[in-house]
């Protein structure tokens, strides 16, 4: 029993302790999380779900270091796979663009959180600064993302293989060069 008056007494403190800012960031993760979920799964599964998607979209802020972050991320990229198999539904851009937009965000805001202590007095210029590299990120894909979508239609049906093997070489060399810098350090 002195376990669990332990664990309340610790939390108790943390949630006395909290300060604004990492609070704030944590009201980021959920909402981006609950964002892309609402968008990637079907009206349909979701209209059973009420309470579920929430509280999954709650789990990363709560433990961004944790698993959480990366089970809502599956989750999410299941729901999309769900939706376009097993719904039917068509691919949007707008609706592949935003998915992707919270799954980064949800990501780089848990990234930050997992470093900031609770009760960290933090300048709002830092969040700021953060979150403007994350918005600079997301518009950047979104008009590569767009271009690339523009450029393999130019092959009517088909599409140009030869886009989809600059693709697949631009990844491939965008991994071998993040791996470099890695071990340069």
């Amino acid at each position: 029993m002195s376990v669990v008056v332990n664990r309340f007494r610790v939390a108790r403190q943390l949630v006395t302790r909290i300060t604004l800012m990492p609070l704030l960031v944590r009201a980021g993760i959920f909402l981006s999380a609950l964002v892309g979920l609402l968008l990637a799964y079907p009206v349909e599964v979701l209209r059973d779900q009420s309470l579920v998607v929430p509280f999954v979209a709650l789990l990363p802020a709560v433990g961004p270091r944790r698993i959480w972050p990366t089970l809502v991320v599956l989750l999410t990229a299941v729901g999309w796979v769900l939706a376009i198999d097993g719904y039917g539904r068509p691919v949007a851009l707008w609706r592949l663009l935003a998915v992707a937009a919270a799954l980064y965000l949800t990501h780089t805001l848990c990234a930050l959180v997992a470093v900031l202590p609770y009760d960290a007095v933090v300048d709002p210029g830092v969040i700021v600064r953060w979150l403007l590299r994350a918005v600079a990120v997301v518009l950047a894909t979104a008009v590569l993302g767009v271009l690339l979508v523009q450029l393999a239609g130019v092959g009517g049906e088909q599409g140009l293989s030869s886009v989809t093997m600059a693709g697949l070489v631009v990844a491939v060399t965008v991994a071998a060069l993040l791996g470099w810098l890695l071990r340069r350090r």
